[in-house]
């Protein structure tokens, strides 16, 4: 007999850790990954923010801890795991949502900025999961990794080369776990946002205004008009696509990509 839908997205007695909680797409999952019943770990430089999440979710009933943490970090990945192990007993889900993107032309691109990019984008991606991953195995339960890759891991937008190597290595990175850690239960998905409005995206918004010397009128209205839903993406967007993911219901899809842009890419 099938589970009940109740069940299939009851996520209580699991554990998740999400890199980049404290704002915007983060926070977002952390909310909804809670509400499930998930105790949540949110990992983040940002710990002012990050603790300000926790308060949230603890006025919801939800068992949550805020690290302060550097995704670019191996030792901080490895630390902040065996902190969510001691504090819940387990780690059931990972969500490699931690990025930055700013904009940069190819030809201005420096050395120090490619790896930064890089190394939060796409090192950080690898090394979490790997971490998470040992500990999943040693305890025979299985879990789910669920990346927060982004469209321009299909479609370079422009200006972001650094950006767009790292999310198109992402893609790679999830397909390539996916098929090493099928065998102990452990499914490994991506998720591709399109343009979604966030603290994050309104700071780089303003970076790229000042560059092409449009109005923030111009630069949204000439974005949502490729949309075939007619608006921008909120972070629950993807939040929820996150939920289904983490839960039962999704449990044989491994090595897939989810792209929530509203229809951007059919432009």
């Amino acid at each position: 007999m099938p589970n009940p839908i109740a069940q299939l997205f009851d996520l209580k007695g699991k554990s998740a850790i999400v890199t980049g909680g404290a704002l915007g797409i983060g926070q977002a999952i952390a909310l909804r990954l809670a509400e499930a019943g998930a105790a949540i770990t949110i990992a983040d430089v940002n710990l002012n923010a990050a603790n300000a999440t926790v308060e949230q979710i603890k006025v919801q009933g939800g068992k949550v801890q805020a690290v302060q943490a550097d995704a670019a970090s191996v030792a901080d990945a490895k630390r902040v795991v065996e902190m969510t192990l001691s504090a819940f007993g387990s780690i059931d889900i990972l969500v490699n949502n931690a990025g930055i993107f700013p904009f940069s032309p190819a030809t201005q691109t420096t050395e120090e900025l490619w790896d930064k990019v890089l190394d939060v984008n796409l090192k950080g991606a690898f090394f979490y999961s790997q971490a998470v991953a040992q500990k999943m195995i040693d305890a025979g339960r299985g879990g789910k990794i669920i990346m927060i890759a982004s469209i321009d891991s299909l479609h370079p937008t422009g200006n972001l080369a650094h950006y767009d190597a790292s999310k198109g290595g992402m893609l790679m990175l999830t397909k390539s776990l996916a098929v090493e850690f099928g065998r102990y239960n452990i499914n490994v998905n991506a998720i591709a946002p399109g343009g979604i409005q966030t603290p994050g995206g309104e700071s780089q918004a303003a970076t790229i205004l000042k560059a092409t010397g449009m109005t923030p009128e111009q630069m949204v209205k000439g974005f949502v008009s490729r949309i075939p839903l007619g608006r921008m993406g909120a972070p629950d967007d993807i939040a929820k696509a996150v939920l289904f993911l983490a839960s039962a219901a999704a449990d044989y899809m491994t090595g897939s990509l989810m792209v929530v842009d509203g229809g951007y890419l059919l432009s």
